[in-house]
């Protein structure tokens, strides 16, 4: 188990109160997700600046320096508890790869046995910019190789796009490595991803909330109506601060804010149907990121 957060907004803010000094902030909750941090934040340039640490962060003081000088647009940042691959830099999130930057929580059941398989359907030229042993950094990959099936991953991208890939991601490997016959038998994909520009978060078998105002204070209870422009964007694992500005989303849901702000949201399985999905040849090269 790990714990996400994710920050979208029309102009730079500072983030250090939702990482370090919230009641329950990102450094409270890695006092149990002790296994690193990564903070990947967006300035003028495309690629994000990105940050890891392997120890707990909250008796890192790198933690609390990088996040204290973060003011950005948009943020993603992330505390691990080590269930697939070793505690070590490497497997810290969030991956980056070009402008994209990931995050999971969760955790695929019996990775080892189906690792091979979720392997074969990445993009041989994505697959080799695998660095770690997570399951989590697969799941990165495989997304990628869905998105850039349709579209550069150097240049803006839809977010119903973005959307579709997740969904896809999470679709593919529910089918190998879900067991309805075991309990607990379904795989956690909790994912978070950002080009700097649209931001996209999924709910599988794993808590995940969304704030659209201040982290604590502000916005509306509720996630607000599909199509309403958001001042802010806010996910997170767990609440930050309790009280009602942060509404939980829904098993299986995929919510999203787009380049402009607009709120959406959709059911995995209304996006990724081998309707909208054509068969995507992992053999291919993929656009070039």
């Amino acid at each position: 188990m790990c714990r996400l957060f994710g920050f979208r907004s029309s102009t730079p803010s500072a983030v250090h109160p939702a990482l370090v000094t919230e009641k329950n902030s990102l450094l409270i909750q890695s006092r149990e997700h002790k296994d690193g941090w990564g903070i990947a934040a967006y300035g003028p340039e495309p690629v994000p600046l990105v940050a890891h640490g392997v120890g707990p962060a909250h008796s890192d003081p790198d933690f609390e320096r990088v996040s204290s000088r973060v003011s950005s647009h948009t943020v993603v940042a992330h505390i691990r508890l080590a269930s697939v691959g070793a505690v070590e830099l490497r497997n810290s999130h969030p991956f980056h790869h070009g402008r994209w930057s990931f995050g999971h929580n969760g955790t695929l059941r019996e990775f080892a046995k189906h690792r091979a398989a979720v392997e074969a359907l990445i993009s041989p030229s994505l697959r080799g910019n695998i660095k770690g042993t997570t399951d989590s950094e697969r799941c990165f990959y495989l997304f990628l190789t869905r998105l850039a099936a349709r579209h550069s991953l150097e240049h803006s991208v839809p977010v119903e796009s973005v959307a579709r890939a997740v969904a896809e991601t999470m679709s593919l490997v529910s089918a190998m490595t879900d067991d309805p016959a075991v309990q607990g038998g379904r795989s956690a994909m909790n994912f978070l991803v950002t080009n700097g520009e649209v931001m996209v978060a999924s709910r599988r078998n794993r808590t995940l909330f969304v704030s659209t105002g201040a982290s604590c204070g502000g916005g509306t209870a509720g996630l607000p109506p599909v199509g309403t422009q958001v001042p802010q964007f806010i996910v997170a694992s767990e609440s930050l601060c309790g009280g009602p500005y942060w509404a939980q989303v829904e098993e299986e849901d995929v919510v999203a804010v787009d380049a402009r702000l607009f709120f959406h949201r959709w059911r995995v399985n209304e996006l990724a149907g081998t309707d909208l999905f054509p068969p995507v040849n992992p053999g291919a090269p993929a656009n070039a990121a």
